[in-house]
């Protein structure tokens, strides 16, 4: 069940109400992507930190006004077809994107290949599905299979 701003753990009690939402939204997806509760947590919160380090003040009145502590509707357990595809890794404008196979658009962009293939792996092996590396062309590179 996700956390809310009215059931949360206790170790967000004391931050900063837009941290705390904020964080809150991240452990719930991290929740949702399979995360252990006692890594989501101090994860969640380091990167709420540091996100109202670099948000914008009109991107935290927006969040605060109409940002969301529930887990995405647009995850990939919200489109069972693609739990038995394989997660891709392709070269994307921002760096190199992570998007599962006959998705629309990537789930996550890295800075470096190896960030996007390391979260590939990890959403895979959760999924049990291959984990496709293409180059910077698109060509396949390598395949990994679950094992």
């Amino acid at each position: 069940m996700p956390w809310t701003m009215n059931d949360d753990p206790d170790s967000f009690q004391s931050l900063e109400t837009v941290v705390r939402k904020k964080a809150l939204e991240i452990a719930n997806k991290m929740m949702q992507e399979g995360y252990e509760e006692d890594r989501a947590i101090p994860i969640a919160i380091n990167q709420a930190k540091e996100w109202k380090k670099n948000a914008a003040k009109k991107e935290m009145e927006y969040f605060c006004s109409h940002g969301s502590v529930m887990p995405s509707k647009k995850s990939t357990s919200a489109r069972p077809e693609l739990m038995d595809h394989a997660q891709h890794v392709v070269k994307h404008d921002e760096g190199w994107a992570v998007q599962t196979e006959k998705a629309k658009r990537a789930s996550e962009v890295k800075d470096t290949k190896q960030e996007a293939i390391d979260r590939a792996k990890d959403i895979s092996t959760k999924k049990g599905t291959s984990v496709v590396i293409h180059r910077k062309d698109g060509t396949i590179q390598d395949v990994i299979r679950p094992k």
